[in-house]
């Protein structure tokens, strides 16, 4: 892994918003993940199963969400500058039969170590009014 083609460390800030991005869920968004991911469990496609164990319907897949956060952020650091990605699942996000679901990304400065020239990215990640992932960070090798 190489931070040549990194973002540049000079010039970042704690608190800076480094990329942002709104992304649409939908019911056909399951399907087409759950196809590639092979995960067809049925609270991600099946309302009727997903409220019997207490969800309020069909939820989108929390990889699918943490791959989406990740992606805002490698696509502001480039292609193998993030080093470490890690989380945890706060809330579902509901997808309605009919509709969307629009779901906020915004990733921003949370620290710096000047001497490994790393960044830490803190990743928000929000749907209706509450986030969804805890402690979502990344960690960028920069130039």
């Amino acid at each position: 892994m190489s931070a040549d083609n990194g973002p540049a460390f000079e010039g970042l800030e704690v608190g800076q918003v480094v990329a942002e991005r709104q992304v649409v869920l939908t019911r056909d968004s399951l399907v087409r993940y759950a196809g590639a991911s092979g995960d067809f469990n049925p609270i991600h496609y099946n309302d009727a199963f997903a409220e019997s164990v207490g969800l309020p319907g069909v939820i989108a897949h929390g990889m699918l969400t943490l791959g989406i956060a990740a992606s805002v952020v490698e696509e502001w650091a480039g292609p193998g500058n993030v080093v470490d990605l890690q989380t945890r699942f706060a809330r579902p996000i509901p997808v309605p039969a009919m509709g969307e679901a629009v779901v906020a990304f915004t990733a921003k400065v949370g620290a710096l170590d000047t001497e490994a020239r790393f960044a830490r990215i803190d990743i928000l990640v929000e749907f209706d009014g509450q986030k969804i992932l805890a402690k979502a960070q990344a960690v960028v090798a920069c130039a």
